[in-house]
């Protein structure tokens, strides 16, 4: 019995990951800021720069803007407006900028969540309706950065 097998034919699908390093890749290539991208396709600067690492999704409009500005495959806007996978690193990231928001949270954690529950009761801050903004202060004894987070009160339901 001689049987013929065809070879299943799918649909080359893209990662996150490559569209990741894709977008990456034309930003560099583009001399892009994320500011600029993020002023071109009409949303925040934070965010654009999240969807775009993998962290969030785009609404299709904003995700094919994007594709757009950076002339980039079609195909890259499905990855964009799709569900991502939030997966958080189990061990603490050693790159140094990253490293010291785990500090900070190590550090002042209990301490944010003390300072929540005294202002707003039994909850937490929304990071799902949330803001964020991030800015270079000049400063005499040094430049600072300073991160605002704003999100959403959420009280702990009781029953």
């Amino acid at each position: 019995m001689n049987q013929m097998q065809t070879p299943t034919l799918l649909p080359s699908l893209l990662t996150m990951a490559e569209v990741t390093e894709a977008i990456m890749a034309k930003k560099r290539a583009m001399k892009l800021s994320w500011e600029s991208i993020a002023n071109t396709i009409g949303m925040s600067e934070v965010f654009t720069t999240s969807a775009c690492l993998g962290m969030n999704s785009l609404p299709e409009d904003k995700a094919r803007t994007l594709v757009e500005l950076l002339e980039l495959p079609e195909e890259v806007v499905e990855v964009l407006t799709e569900a991502p996978n939030k997966v958080f690193p189990q061990t603490v990231p050693t790159d140094p900028c990253i490293y010291r928001f785990y500090e900070i949270v190590g550090v002042y954690g209990q301490t944010l969540k003390e300072l929540i529950h005294e202002k707003g009761g039994d909850g937490i801050m929304s990071a799902i309706d949330f803001d964020m903004s991030v800015e270079k202060i000049p400063n005499p004894k040094g430049d600072r950065i300073e991160v605002k987070m704003s999100g959403k009160f959420l009280s702990y339901n009781q029953w």
